[in-house]
């Protein structure tokens, strides 16, 4: 009998924990340093890789992500020989998804490349703004100049080119969001990432919005008109949004996302990494030691995951809900009472078509539009109790 998991795939996850500077809206596990080891890194990376390999004997690889940080600071050697390390460890899928995240500053035709000689085929940048000013206001080094600069020569070297930008940015209104995403769609390939901005705790942008120094933030009630505002360009521009935040052409879908939205299993491999695997029959959560040396240090142990645990029931159901209805094609109703037989009632499905936040179509149950901007109250009446 299948497992779970194998109705969302399997996918590898290696996170690359460096940045050539600290965003002040940054709330990932990313540090600035001067020197790295990357032979080091490489043995650390190549060992984990091992020890994950023996827990998942036999499997398929459908995707491969290296994030962070910045990974596009990795050599094309390291790049080159973790994934040779993946190939024999797995079974990698003929038309495997390979991404790097790229930082306009950190690209190079001659290092890009080599990154797609080593077996990359898609790359994701983090633009984040299509001017100058609002690039500064955000912490970022490069410029608009820069970034146009980068994604050509990406677009140029990879099949598949994704990009990211921020809004619900200071002072930011509607005519000027609808003409830099204008602009931005008009780039696009077949994937763009529009994230709106949020102050997250432990972040200098959180110290100073306590402070008062980061004025000109929208309410809830704009950020909601920007929102609305970017599902009907993006939808105009037929990119319209498969998740909350992401949006693409048909078949142009971040692969190894899906893995995540769709509840397979995926190996975090890295400081910080978070993973959920299926061994012996139990899904367990995993992460890794955050802290790069500590990381560095367990892994040469073989103890590089901090935490190990498995998931009940309940919490699987509760994440498999909170994930999947993020996407348009939702979640599978038979799936989710095969994880927990009182999940999803009828009668709370029927109040929720009522209000308007959830539709059926057979198995599948979807948010609305409105549904998946109030996703936590949805989530909530699906589970059981």
């Amino acid at each position: 009998m299948a497992e779970d998991w194998e109705n969302g795939g399997f996918g590898l996850y290696l996170h690359w924990p460096f940045c050539e500077a600290k965003c002040p809206y940054c709330d990932f596990n990313s540090h600035v340093v001067r020197e790295i080891d990357e032979a080091r890194w490489a043995r650390a990376f190549a060992s984990e890789i091992d020890r994950v390999g023996a827990l998942t004997p036999g499997r398929r690889l459908d995707t491969v992500f290296f994030g962070g940080g910045t990974p596009s600071l990795m050599s094309p050697d390291l790049v080159n020989g973790i994934l040779d390390r993946v190939r024999s460890t797995w079974h990698l899928a003929e038309d495997a998804e390979i991404t790097l995240e790229a930082n306009p500053r950190s690209v190079e035709a001659g290092r890009f490349e080599a990154f797609a000689e080593a077996g990359v085929n898609r790359v994701s940048m983090g633009l984040q703004a299509l001017n100058d000013r609002d690039l500064h206001r955000l912490g970022r080094l490069h410029s608009v100049a820069e970034a146009r600069k980068a994604y050509d020569v990406a677009r140029k070297t990879f099949p598949r080119v994704s990009f990211d930008l921020i809004y619900a940015r200071q002072d930011q209104t509607l005519a000027e969001w609808e003409s830099e995403l204008t602009e931005a769609l008009s780039m696009a390939v077949d994937h763009l990432s529009l994230y709106q901005l949020t102050i997250e705790q432990g972040t200098a942008f959180w110290d100073r919005a306590r402070r008062g120094a980061l004025p000109g933030l929208p309410d809830e009630d704009y950020s909601a008109e920007l929102y609305e505002l970017t599902q009907s360009l993006c939808e105009a521009a037929g990119r319209p949004a498969y998740e909350v935040s992401n949006h693409a052409v048909p078949g142009g879908e971040s692969r190894h996302n899906l893995v995540y939205w769709r509840y397979g299993d995926y190996a975090g491999i890295g400081p910080g990494a978070h993973g959920r695997l299926t061994v012996d029959g139990t899904r367990r959560a995993l992460a890794g030691w955050r802290n790069p040396g500590a990381w560095l240090e367990n892994a040469k142990a073989g103890t590089a995951d901090r935490v190990d645990e498995p998931l009940e029931a309940t919490d699987q159901l509760s994440e498999y809900l909170m994930m999947g209805m993020r996407v348009l094609d939702g979640i599978d109703v038979v799936r989710a009472r095969a994880i927990s037989p009182d999940a999803v009632p009828d009668e709370r499905i029927a109040s929720l078509e009522d209000l308007g936040m959830v539709t059926r179509d057979g198995p599948r149950l979807k948010a609305t539009p409105r549904g998946r901007l109030l996703l936590n109250a949805v989530v909530t009446e699906l589970l059981p109790g």
